[in-house]
C-alpha cells in the first residue's frame, strides 16, 4: 500500500535490451582472409581445426555451395546442318585416312613485294591482291608441275586429276566452307583474287550452290589473318592434301650466313598416305617453294 511516500521510479526508464556477449570465433589468419574474399560468415562454419579453430579448408567447404550456384548455367546450343555435316566427314576422315604432316618455312619476302606493287599501282579504288591470292596462284602452278599430288584415293586406284580446282577454305559463323576455284592454273592473281572475294562474300551470305564449294583437287587453308604462326589441317575429303599456311612475318634469318631480317611464312601440307608419299609431298613443296620466293616465273598473271 502507498504511504504517500515518493516512489522510486528509476528501474523504468528505458534501458537497451539485454544481449548475450557474441563469443569469439576462433580461426586462422587464412581463413579470416578468405572468408572476406567468398562473402563466408565465420560464426556458421564447422571448425575441424585444432581446439575447435576454422582453417581454410572450413570456409572453402562452407563455400563450395553458393559459389557453384552462382556459376552461370550450361548452355545447349543445338548443332545446324552444316556443323553435323563437318564433324561427320571429318571424324570419317581422322578415324579413315592414314595421314602425315610435313613442314617448311618460305622466304615470302618476294610476294610480299608483289602484293604492294600491285596495290600501288590499283590506286585507291583499284582493285587489290592478297598474299593468299597470290599463295593461291602459286600453288596452282605448283599442282600443274607436280600432277601426283593433284589426285585422289579411289579405293582400288589413283585418280589424278585433269583440271587443278583450289579449295578455298572460309570461315563462317556455324561452320566452314570451301568454294572452289576452277582452273586456278589457268587464272590470273587478280583473277582469283576478284573470285575469292566474291565467293566469300556470297558462302557468308549462304548463297553458294553445291557445284561452287565441291569437287576440289586441293585445299588451301590460310589462317594468317589471324596472326597464327603455324597449324595443321584436316583433309577436305575426297581431296588428297590441304595446305595450311600461317602468317607472314618479319623475323630475323641467316641467309648466305649473314643475319637478315626477312618475311617468313610457314606452311604445313597434310597428305593423305595412300596418294602421296614423303618424298613426293616434299618435291611439291619444292615446286611451291619456287613459285613463292620467285613469283616472276608464273605462267599466267
Amino acid at each position: 500500500m502507498w504511504d504517500g511516500r515518493p516512489v522510486d521510479a528509476s528501474f523504468m526508464e528505458a534501458r537497451a535490451p539485454f544481449r548475450p556477449p557474441t563469443p569469439r570465433v576462433m580461426a586462422s589468419p587464412l581463413a579470416r582472409q578468405l572468408a572476406g574474399e567468398l562473402g563466408v560468415n565465420l560464426a556458421r562454419v564447422r571448425a575441424t581445426g585444432p581446439g575447435g579453430r576454422i582453417v581454410a579448408a572450413d570456409v572453402e567447404a562452407a563455400g563450395a555451395g553458393p559459389r557453384a550456384a552462382s556459376n552461370p548455367a550450361d548452355v545447349a546450343v543445338r548443332a545446324t546442318q552444316m556443323r553435323k555435316t563437318i564433324a561427320r566427314r571429318l571424324t570419317d576422315v581422322h578415324q579413315q585416312v592414314p595421314v602425315f604432316f610435313l613442314t617448311t618455312s618460305f622466304n615470302a619476302t618476294a610476294i610480299v613485294a608483289l602484293k604492294d606493287a600491285v596495290t600501288r599501282r590499283a590506286g585507291k579504288d583499284g582493285a587489290k591482291v592478297s598474299v593468299n591470292d597470290i599463295l593461291l596462284r602459286c600453288v596452282a602452278q605448283a599442282l600443274r608441275e607436280v600432277p601426283d599430288v593433284n589426285a585422289q584415293w579411289n579405293g582400288d586406284s589413283i585418280v589424278r586429276k585433269g583440271a587443278v580446282d583450289v579449295g578455298v577454305a572460309v570461315a563462317l559463323p556455324d561452320g566452314l566452307i570451301t568454294p572452289v576455284i576452277r582452273g586456278a592454273d589457268q587464272k590470273s592473281i587478280a583473277e582469283i583474287g576478284a573470285e575469292v572475294r566474291a565467293m566469300a562474300v556470297r558462302a557468308r551470305e549462304g548463297k553458294l550452290t553445291p557445284e561452287e564449294y565441291t569437287g576440289g583437287t586441293f585445299t588451301v587453308s590460310n589462317l594468317g589473318m589471324f596472326d597464327i604462326e603455324h597449324f595443321t589441317a584436316i583433309l577436305n575429303p575426297p581431296e588428297a592434301a590441304i595446305l595450311a599456311v600461317g602468317s607472314a612475318a618479319q623475323v630475323p634469318h641467316v641467309e648466305g650466313g649473314q643475319l637478315v631480317v626477312q618475311w617468313r611464312m610457314k606452311v604445313t601440307m597434310t597428305c593423305d598416305h595412300r596418294v602421296i608419299d614423303g618424298a613426293l609431298g616434299a618435291r611439291f613443296l619444292q615446286a611451291l617453294r619456287g613459285f613463292v620466293e620467285n613469283p616472276g616465273l608464273l605462267v599466267v598473271g
